[in-house]
């Protein structure tokens, strides 16, 4: 019988989380399963994501009308159902969070997307839903904004697991990175625990090509001379960055200040693939699925991806190939006037601004419902 291939992604050192999350998953059994039947290994949400699973079904309605009359307001009502569903998700995956050692079994939850440049307040309402939420394997999300550096470091030294969103550039992975190991670096210094810290790095990728082609197809039609360049850089660029973040992911959690910390029981901040589905009909829907399978590694996926790849993946780890290729396709962008640090600060702006718009409308939603 052939493998299941979701399974040979496992083999391969690569863990699948499920980009979705919706009470009915754990009500009806279908969570457990993909569990077992598929080594589903993690969970992770946002705002888009619960405002989907709100708003386009009916399965929430009883639940906030009954809290309306109990007096809870619309944001009050976000909040138990969202945190009752992770709370929810994070026992079902319990035993795999102990069986792994705190490697997978995690499931996360995003602070307000209203606080992503505002420090003390990310880092306040990060405490208050770790203390609420009360489960170990939960991670909390913050925005690797330049406010959210400073976050993540304190998040990290007061003992909370983190899941870094929103991530696109490399000196920006850096500099999450190094918040991760300054928050360790605290911890130990005060004579406390590390190995009961987790955190993953949630590196965007189809996002890049999303923004980035539509750039080079314009060249392509007003530029002869940059046209043949323009044309072979189509559908490259974010395949080529985050093989660049897996180089830095390498060499700074195999350096000797991370091996003192490993050495202590720390754990290494993961790279997590995030926003992998294909927003472009012209490329084939597991191309950012097959190009970065490789050892230590997370994909998030949504559900229509994940039974795609259970379909028609191919299993093989090539996210090492081709890294001379990779290189030259970025260093090849200034020449054609494409900034990727500024391409990658307009994709932050972007992913919060959505996320903030995802929320508002939920909350809006919500209140209609009462």
């Amino acid at each position: 019988m052939i493998e299941n291939k979701l399974k040979q992604l496992n083999i391969l050192g690569q863990s699948i989380w499920l980009d979705y999350i919706r009470k009915d998953l754990m009500e009806d059994g279908e969570l457990k399963r993909l569990i077992l039947e598929d080594n589903l290994k993690g969970m992770t949400s946002n705002p888009s994501i619960f405002e989907k699973a709100i708003t386009q079904s009916h399965l929430y309605d009883e639940d906030i009308k009954k809290m309306a009359l109990e007096g809870k307001d619309s944001l009050e009502i976000y909040e138990a159902l969202s945190q009752t569903d992770v709370q929810n998700a994070a026992l079902e995956f319990l035993h795999l969070f102990e069986q792994s050692n705190g490697k997978d079994g995690l499931v996360s939850l995003e602070v307000n997307p209203h606080l992503a440049f505002n420090t003390k307040g990310t880092i306040a309402e990060a405490h208050r839903l770790w203390t609420t939420l009360n489960r170990k394997n939960m991670l909390i999300k913050v925005p690797a904004t330049k406010e959210g550096l400073p976050a993540i470091k304190q998040l990290i030294s007061d003992g909370i697991n983190v899941n870094v969103t929103l991530l696109f550039g490399l000196d920006r992975y850096r500099q999450v990175a190094n918040s991760y190991i300054l928050g360790l670096e605290d911890l130990i210094a005060r004579g406390m625990p590390v190995n009961n810290i987790y955190s993953v790095a949630s590196f965007f990728i189809s996002r890049i090509d999303g923004l980035i082609d539509p750039i080079l197809e314009g060249i392509i039609k007003q530029d002869d001379d940059k046209q043949l360049l323009a044309k072979s850089l189509l559908g490259q660029v974010a395949i080529a960055n985050a093989k660049a973040a897996y180089q830095i992911y390498k060499e700074i959690f195999t350096s000797s200040r991370f091996e003192k910390l490993a050495n202590l029981g720390a754990n290494p901040q993961r790279l997590l693939w995030a926003s992998t589905s294909t927003k472009n009909k012209n490329y084939n829907e597991l191309k950012y699925i097959e190009a970065l399978i490789g050892p230590e590694t997370i994909n998030t996926v949504t559900v229509e991806t994940l039974n795609a790849y259970r379909d028609q993946g191919n299993p093989v780890s090539i996210l090492e190939d081709n890294l001379d290729e990779a290189k030259n396709i970025l260093a090849k962008l200034p020449s054609i006037g494409i900034n990727l640090n500024n391409v990658t600060q307009q994709l932050e702006a972007e992913g919060v601004k959505k996320f903030r718009n995802s929320f508002d409308s939920l909350i809006e939603s919500i209140e209609k419902t009462t």
